[in-house]
């Protein structure tokens, strides 16, 4: 394939667009880990923001301050470098770059569904303990199915925000879209200069990032205009 593309549209040419189009799939995975994950974590965030524990909610407000504080460059800097350095270890950049971008995604996605979540009136809760149902049967049953036409459209506008945040973690060595490119952009090739190569990688990340907002534009119009009232922003 790669002597194709070199073939086709000529070398080095070709063979730059193959292996940023290569690297792309690594951008791709780790998008879907820090959502998976990232949503994954959130769901317990977001469950224990709204419970009727105090010290649940104090744990989770102060979780959620904390990584929404911290930016994303620094986490991946203290689980890439700094930890490693402190430990004597090394951690691999997959793992380092998941982990940062698990808990930069949970910290964002668990306030916007718990901003979803309170938008459902008081009195759906009422309802649901009137009737006996526990904490969980009265989200599971009640307010979720109402809560996720709010929240369904931000968390779709959220997905960009990943993507364009695993551009960080070429920092600590992950091998991406953003790593390829640096490299050919500074590479002694006629042909790779950074006016050439950092347009391709902007049309990629284009190419990524514009059907989900497209997609999330048109779940909010779809659903109402709630979630821009009641939930709040994701980034």
């Amino acid at each position: 394939m790669r002597d194709l593309f070199g073939d086709v549209l000529g070398r080095p040419f070709g063979i730059v667009i193959f292996q940023l189009l290569e690297a792309t799939q690594f951008t791709i995975y780790l998008s879907l880990i820090a959502f998976i994950g990232g949503g994954f974590v959130a769901l317990l965030v977001t469950l224990a923001r709204v419970s009727p524990s105090r010290r649940a909610k104090a744990l989770t407000a102060g979780y959620i301050w904390t990584f929404q504080s911290v930016p994303l460059l620094m986490l991946l800097f203290l689980l890439g470098l700094g930890v490693p350095r402190l430990l004597g270890i090394d951690i691999d950049p997959w793992l380092a770059a998941s982990i940062a971008l698990i808990v930069y995604t949970s910290a964002y996605l668990s306030d916007v569904w718990r901003g979803a979540i309170e938008a459902i009136p008081s009195g759906q809760w009422e309802a649901g303990r009137a009737v006996g149902l526990k904490f969980l049967a009265v989200v599971r049953l009640i307010i979720v199915p109402q809560a996720v036409k709010l929240m369904l459209a931000p968390t779709v506008g959220f997905m960009v925000q990943i993507i364009k945040g695993t551009s960080l973690a070429f920092i600590i060595g992950f091998h991406d879209l953003m790593n390829v490119g640096k490299r050919w952009a500074n590479a002694p090739v006629e042909g790779t200069e950074p006016f050439v190569i950092y347009p391709l990688m902007a049309l990629i990340y284009f190419a990524l990032c514009f059907p989900l907002s497209v997609w999330s534009r048109r779940l909010e119009r779809r659903l109402g205009s709630a979630s821009k009232k009641d939930v709040p922003s994701a980034a």
